[in-house]
């Protein structure tokens, strides 16, 4: 098992230190794809209040990860990278991580 290391990640602009037992590189990217995600919910509601914009996210997110679980979505894909199980236990850790702090 890796050692716990403190990641910092940018969120909509904001600097983030996550614990991580994981890799580096794969926070990142879950950041990344959390930062898309929510630049796509705001870009369709026109939604600029964080909070909402982040709860409005979260339940994308966790649609894509229902979806993925009940088998309606195969392999996901999205933002042209496959979406995996890790990268989603990943982004809801993130996605806590942030809405406490």
């Amino acid at each position: 098992m890796a050692a716990s290391e403190a990641v910092t990640i940018q969120i909509r602009g904001q600097e983030f230190r996550i614990r991580t037992d994981g890799e580096s590189d794969a926070l990142q990217r879950v950041a990344g794809y959390l930062n898309e995600t929510m630049a796509l919910v705001e870009q369709q509601t026109g939604t600029v209040d964080s909070l909402d914009l982040a709860l409005l996210s979260a339940l994308n997110l966790a649609r894509e990860l229902v979806d993925l679980r009940e088998g309606r979505i195969g392999n996901a894909v999205a933002s042209g990278a496959g979406v995996d199980s890790e990268r989603i236990e990943n982004l809801i850790e993130l996605a806590e991580s942030a809405l406490a702090g």
